[in-house]
């Protein structure tokens, strides 16, 4: 009798089974291309959004006292009582709506999984899903994977103005979801309290449910509020909100988040939710809710964030770029014009290896091409990184 024995060729030269891509036009995204062209030719990275600044060593230290106490084996899977106690505490008092922290507060693994989660359990096959662009690149592949069709709202250099009457064209029976973003990204736009009236008005009478990120909530400037969601009941209602402690708190690396959400839209977000993460890092939850008891960090930040983007923009001032309007977020957007007619990305590559400086085309954040001779830069950078950054450029 012949022994079977194992085939000894090369893993390398066995057939591997092919299938159909569940995402088949994703590639690597403008934002690691960047990082990694900005790495090779040692430039300023001001292209991906992320602090080279260290967050607050309090909260690397409640972290680690939680991980000292024990506090390392699974949490709950919405969450521990009390960061989700001390986020429905912080919602009240700055938006004045009282989120029940057991059935309408979940933590996230950042924001990106809160939205794809969200989408996830709200939109069917063949179901449609408003998206207001230039947009966040996860919000396409997240609908995508739902089998969702998005509809598409476009804003247009250089006020990027929500063009309320395509908006309220876009709904039509088959809308399930429209997805806001308020701070902008990439524009650094904000929402004020008559665009959420409109927007009331649009979607009254509907079932249309409403994903609002709102990762940016603490950087709005001049002194403007947040128009969160939460702060208009008739949107709150039919909302799931969504927020980043890593962008709150410069601990992008934390991967922590949340979404608020009435009980009905909470109990379906929490199906899918326990399903592909389950639950969020255990120490770091605990060293967030104690975190949260202090709100100077969150309430300081805007202040904090206008000093870096005015030290941008009086540098911008010195350079041939025209600076477009900084409403909120991390971000400036600039009109290259003046320098180049070159497309974006390829203006955005020859800026990294040429100047020395890396910014994202914002061309990348529209589903197809649209060229607006617009790129932008990321000021959550420490202010000798921002003055380098701005002594290359003036250089144009």
């Amino acid at each position: 009798m012949n022994a079977t024995h194992p085939s000894h060729e090369s893993p390398s030269t066995l057939l591997t089974p092919s299938f159909p891509s569940r995402l088949p036009d994703v590639g690597t995204t403008i934002f690691t291309v960047m990082s990694a062209l900005a790495t090779e030719r040692g430039a300023v990275n001001l292209g991906q959004g992320f602090p080279d600044f260290d967050c607050d060593t309090r909260i690397v230290d409640a972290v680690a006292q939680a991980m000292r106490e024990g506090h390392n084996q699974y949490p709950p899977m919405a969450g521990i009582l009390a960061l989700r106690e001390a986020i429905a505490d912080k919602i009240a008092h700055v938006y004045g709506r009282r989120y029940d922290a057991n059935s309408e507060i979940t933590v996230t693994a950042g924001a990106t999984q809160a939205i794809l989660t969200a989408i996830l359990c709200a939109v069917h096959p063949g179901d449609e899903v408003v998206v207001v662009e230039p947009t966040y690149d996860s919000y396409l592949p997240s609908i995508e994977l739902a089998g969702g069709k998005p509809v598409f709202v476009t804003l247009e250099a250089p006020d990027y103005a929500i063009p309320f009457d395509r908006l309220a064209a876009a709904i039509t029976p088959k809308t399930r979801l429209i997805l806001i973003n308020t701070p902008h990204n990439p524009t650094g736009t904000v929402w004020r309290d008559d665009d959420m009236r409109k927007l009331e008005a649009i979607v009254r009478g509907t079932n249309v449910l409403i994903l609002s990120d709102e990762v940016y909530e603490h950087m709005v400037y001049d002194g403007a509020p947040h128009e969160s969601v939460a702060r208009y009941p008739e949107l709150a209602a039919r909302s799931f909100i969504v927020s980043s402690f890593g962008k709150t708190y410069h601990v992008t690396g934390w991967k922590v988040g949340y979404v608020a959400a009435p009980a009905p839209l909470t109990a379906e977000f929490r199906k899918v939710h326990q399903f592909n993460v389950f639950t969020v890092n255990t120490p770091m939850q605990f060293g967030l809710a104690q975190y949260l008891r202090d709100p100077r960090p969150y309430l300081e930040l805007p202040a904090f964030y206008q000093k870096k983007r005015d030290f941008f923009r009086a540098g911008l001032a010195n350079t041939r770029f025209k600076m477009l309007a900084c409403e909120g977020t991390y971000f400036q957007c600039v009109d290259y014009s003046a320098i180049s007619d070159m497309p974006e990305a390829e203006f955005s590559k020859w800026l990294t290896t040429e100047i020395g400086v890396a910014a994202i085309p914002v061309s990348a954040f529209y589903h197809e091409p649209h060229e607006s001779g617009v790129v932008r830069f990321c000021f959550a950078k420490q202010e000798s990184t921002l003055a380098t950054a701005l002594e290359r450029l003036a250089q144009l």
